[in-house]
């Protein structure tokens, strides 16, 4: 693992974007910089156990021995497809409605299941990338998480919601060890919206402020005794009786 005197390295997979949580690590940790590392999705897990980056952003499931895994976000499902395409008219399409199309379901899959929807291609593309030129050439179909869609945008290619289908689940995964490093206790608490006084993480270290005391009840003034002689008023002015009672 880099030295987090130096620096934090975070891988990410494809279609997750890590830029509000990097801009908000500047904000907090100006001296350490962060590294991002793209990398393809069934390299993410084995970069943080060989100690090549301190976490990194994945889509779940993963194997989870040895590492923790905290869900961040799930991503809404869609179907690509050509622009001509019937399914292009729609709002929302089901899985029935991809029963006479062919769906690709390449290797580097995000969706956790054994077949999608739809025919089956002769063969699996190696990854969602390859996939999506196939659609565009109007072999098949692609169902994959949104933001996948958007990543691999084109003109001739839309994309519309897909109901009843697995969804991509987005998480944050790190090394289990004895104690989490400091810089790491940071970047969940930016990841989980903590603020920079929250007690967690790197703040659990620092002494604790005492609370502010509220401010004390203004108490009325006590009145002060009079002068003797002067019970009567002021003193009349001279050349002058004073007036009886």
């Amino acid at each position: 693992m880099t030295d987090s005197a130096d620096s934090f390295d975070l891988a990410y997979v494809p279609g997750v974007t890590p830029d509000k949580w990097a801009r908000k690590w500047q904000e907090r940790e100006p001296r350490v910089p962060l590294h991002l590392h793209q990398t393809p999705p069934a390299e993410a897990t084995g970069l943080i156990r060989g100690g090549e980056v301190d976490a990194a952003l994945l889509r779940l499931p993963i194997d989870r021995t040895g590492l923790h895994a905290i869900p961040l976000y799930t991503e809404q499902t869609v179907v690509v497809v050509p622009k001509d395409h019937l399914i292009a008219a729609a709002d929302e399409v089901t899985p029935e409605d991809l029963a006479e199309d062919v769906v690709l379901h390449p290797l580097d899959d995000a969706l956790d299941w054994e077949r999608p929807p739809g025919l089956p291609a002769i063969e699996r593309p190696a990854t969602t990338a390859d996939a999506i030129v196939l659609v565009a050439a109007g072999v098949g179909l692609l169902v994959v998480p949104q933001s996948l869609a958007r990543l691999h945008h084109r003109k001739d290619l839309t994309y519309r919601p897909i109901g009843d289908v697995p969804e991509s689940t987005v998480a944050l995964s790190w090394l289990v060890t004895d104690e989490t490093p400091d810089l790491m206790e940071q970047f969940i608490g930016i990841v989980r919206g903590r603020t920079v006084n929250s007690t967690r993480g790197k703040q659990q270290a620092e002494p604790e402020r005492k609370a502010k005391k509220a401010p004390a009840k203004a108490q009325p003034a006590k009145p002060q005794p009079r002068k003797p002689g002067n019970r009567r008023g002021p003193a009349p002015a001279k050349g002058r009786k004073p007036r009886r009672r």
